[in-house]
This record gives structure tokens, C-alpha cells and sequence, in this order.
């Protein structure tokens, strides 16, 4: 079946706007939320879970460049699933993707708050949030390349914010602040850090849910995974080191009441600087911008993968259309708005971390079952990209995944049983729908 016009999205990203999505979308993880993981595991067990989902993210990344390459579709894993393994395991592959999406934002948008409240304690977290759900909901429906080169310009702003932190508080970084405390609760703490190590990649699967608005798919889409997962890399690296080395884990985590902080970056600063200074006022200023960058891209992604849920009927068919005049998935988006202001009003950071990272490690499991089914059924597809040293790589980013997602089961029993009530709960709901539509 072709699709209207009123379905197509218009395409226009170029590669450069392509690096700026890939790693906008992910740029937030090195600003907050990744600290959270030094409460379970202490310096060495973060930087355990970090070197694992380092390796699946970058097998990963190169798995999916391969599937996004080969089916250009604003549907992501979904559509991968549905080609390979058929409609109902597409259904639960899209959904946990729609879960990761879905919960992302919320978590950003209160990191946004968190920093924002920093220099301007008189407005509270939870009110910059929505404002800020409010302004990118309607930048995306704007328009995609007004979206993409505002995302460009921003995440370029994030990536100097890093450096210039690098630069302030690397000069006071003492290797012995990271053999401090370094395994609160020793080697099984790894296991429990794991999804706030994801986070510091997280979202990065979000290009190729716009593969079908760029200008040449094949080739654009391989150069943006690459491109991105390689500068991901060394930003969370450096960043993790001159973060803990300042002063040790602790001082990062918690504040002065004994609350767990979503501004590591500024409690870092503030053994090397005043608060009151203007540098640090910048820097603050500056990494809301790195907030703001995945808070925006991933908006981005997740009404483009809500649209195509919406396109194929799995879910109501007025979010899979587009406006007639802006050319973007504006129904979906705005929908996701509402979603994701109701999960960011319960205040828990951490929770809606879990939950994301759920749906992403479920959404990469599907994804690379899908790989090597459409590998064995479809050998003649077209692969303009294909994962180097298959079936090796692709085979150690599964392994990861199903481990790391074993873990979170076990570390978050209540948000496992939430996360699969949702999946399998919608299958349900979707399936009963369908046999009424078919009576």
C-alpha cells in the first residue's frame, strides 16, 4: 500500500544535522542522570557497567545502522520486527521502543528544571519543565529542518559546555578521589548501576526513527551512528573522570540534606569555583543548553515513532497523520506531551530512568533477533551499510542486552513489573481491538 501525501514526512536532513541529532539526543546523559548509578556502584562498579554498555552500544549502533540503511522507515524497530519476525512481535518491538521515548523526556525535562533552578531558584523544577514540554513540542511541529538545525546549534553549545568544564576542573582532578569508597556495595552494585550507565547513551538508536526524513538514507544514516557513537564515547569518558576526580563520588550525588542531586556537573564546579562567580553561571547556562538538546531530539524521535505506530493503525490512526502545512507528525507529538508531563509530575527521576532503559534494552533485543532473521530470510535485501565482523558483533551486543536487562529485573522488580504490565498490557488491549474491528 503507497502512502498519501498526508502520510509522507518531508525529507531534509543532511549529515551534519544528522551528527547534531545523533548526539543531541543522547548529549543530556553527561550532564545528569548518570550519577545516580555511583550511588549502586561506587566508582569502580560505574566504571564497570560503563565499560559493558560502552561495548553493546557501540555493537548496537552499528547493528541498527545496518537495519536503518536497509529499511529507511520513521518506524525504527518496530518496522525491522514486523518485516522479520511478523506483526505481533513488531507490535511489542514498537511499543518498547514508544517506552523508551516516552519516559526519556520526563526524566530530561526535570534535569532541565534542576539546572535551570540553580541559577534561578525562584522558579520551581517542575514549572520549567512543562514550560519546557510547552516550547519543544512546538518547535517540532514547526517544522523538521527548523527542529534539526536548532538541535545542531544547541548540541554544538552542549559539547563546548563539556569542554570548558574539562577545562575548569580537570587542573584540581587527584587520582586518589577515584579510589574513594569505590565499591559501596561491592561487585553487585555493577549490576544495579547499569541502567544509569545506559543513560549515558540512551537515545542514540533515535536516528534512525528519522532515516526516512533524510536526504539520502543510506549513506547519511551510516555516517551519523559513526560519527556520533565516536564522539559519545569520548565525552562520557572524560567526562566521568574529571566529574569524580574533583572530590570523589559522593560529592556528586548527594547534596547537603542527603537528597540525591540531577546537577552533578555544577556540585563538581564547586569545589574548584564559586557559586556566585560568572564562569559558573555560564557553564550552568550552558549545559541546561546540553539538557535541552536531548530533551528536544528525542521529542523529536518519539512523535515520529508514536506516528508510525499511529500510520500502521497499531495505534488511533489520527496520530499517524501529518499537518498539511508543517509536515510533521504534530497529533503524535502533542500526545506525547501530555504522556510525558503526567510521568515527570510522580518527581521521580531515577524511576523514569529504569523504565526508559527498560524499553530501549527490550527494543534492542527485537532489533538484533531482527537483524539476523532478516540476514537468513531476506539475503538479496539491500545493505548500502553492513555491521562489520557479523555475526560477532552484532551476537555480543544481544548477549549484553539480555544480561543487562536480567539485572534490571532483578535490581527493580516493582519498575520491571510496571514496564511489562504496559508492554504486554497494550499487546492485550490491541489484540481485543482488532478482533472487534474484525467482527
Amino acid at each position: 500500500m503507497t502512502q498519501s501525501s498526508e502520510e509522507k514526512l518531508q525529507k531534509s536532513l543532511t549529515p551534519t544535522l544528522l551528527w547534531g541529532l545523533g548526539v543531541g539526543y543522547v548529549i543530556s546523559g553527561m550532564y545528569f542522570g548518570w550519577n545516580l548509578g555511583l550511588e549502586q556502584g561506587g566508582t569502580l562498579g560505574m566504571a564497570i557497567a560503563t565499560f559493558v554498555v560502552i561495548i553493546l552500544y557501540i555493537c548496537f549502533s552499528l547493528s541498527y545502522a545496518e537495519l536503518a540503511c536497509a529499511i529507511p522507515k520513521a518506524g525504527g524497530a518496530f518496522d525491522y520486527a514486523n518485516r522479520a519476525l511478523g506483526k505481533k512481535w513488531g507490535f511489542l518491538a514498537g511499543m518498547a521502543q514508544n517506552i523508551e521515548f516516552l519516559f526519556a523526556p520526563p526524566a530530561i525535562a526535570v534535569g532541565i528544571g534542576s539546572y535551570f533552578n540553580v541559577i534561578f531558584p525562584q522558579f520551581s523544577v517542575i514549572s520549567i519543565a512543562i514550560g519546557a514540554y510547552l516550547v519543544f513540542t512546538l518547535l517540532n511541529v514547526l517544522g523538521t529542518q527548523l527542529a534539526s538545525a536548532f538541535e545542531l546549534i544547541i548540541t554544538i553549545l552542549a559539547v563546548l559546555g563539556l569542554i570548558i568544564f574539562w577545562v575548569i576542573v580537570l587542573p584540581d582532578f587527584q587520582f586518589k578521589n577515584l579510589t574513594i569508597n569505590t565499591l559501596p556495595k561491592g561487585l553487585a552494585g555493577s549490576f544495579a548501576a547499569l541502567p544509569f550507565a545506559i543513560w549515558f547513551f540512551l537515545g542514540i538508536e533515535g536516528l534512525a526513527n528519522v532515516a526516512e526524513e533524510s536526504l539520502h538514507p543510506q549513506k547519511d544514516i551510516t555516517w551519523g551512528f559513526g560519527s556520533a557513537m565516536a564522539t559519545l564515547v569520548v565525552l562520557c569518558l572524560i567526562t566521568f573522570i574529571a566529574a569524580v576526580g574533583v572530590n570523589g563520588w559522593e560529592t556528586i550525588v548527594y547534596k547537603a540534606d542527603g537528597s540525591t542531586s540531577d546537577s552533578p556537573l555544577p556540585m563538581a564546579m564547586l569545589k574548584v569555583i564559586n557559586q556566585q562567580s560568572t564562569i559558573y553561571q555560564v557553564i550552568v547556562g550552558i549545559g541546561t543548553c546540553g539538557l535541552i538538546a536531548s530533551f528536544h531530539g528525542l521529542v523529536l524521535a518519539a512523535g515520529r515513532s508514536t506516528f508510525e505506530f499511529g500510520r500502521v493503525g497499531n495505534a488511533p490512526r489520527f496520530l499517524g497523520r501529518v499537518h498539511n502545512r508543517f509536515k510533521t507528525p504534530a497529533n503524535a507529538l502533542v500526545v506525547n506531551m501530555v504522556l510525558g508531563i503526567i510521568a515527570l509530575l510522580t518527581n521521580s527521576t531515577a524511576s523514569i530512568i529504569v523504565l526508559s532503559a527498560f524499553g530501549a534494552l527490550t527494543m534492542y533485543i527485537f532489533s538484533i533477533v531482527s537483524l539476523f532473521v532478516l540476514r537468513q530470510q531476506e539475503p538479496d535485501l539491500k545493505r548500502p551499510f553492513s555491521v562489520p565482523l557479523y555475526p560477532v558483533s552484532p551476537m555480543l551486543a544481544l548477549i549484553i542486552a539480555c544480561i543487562a536487562l536480567l539485572a534490571m529485573i532483578i535490581y527493580n522488580p516493582m519498575l520491571a513489573l510496571i514496564f511489562f504490565a504496559i508492554l504486554i498490557g497494550s499487546f492485550v488491549l490491541s489484540e481485543l481491538i482488532n478482533k472487534i474491528k474484525g467482527a
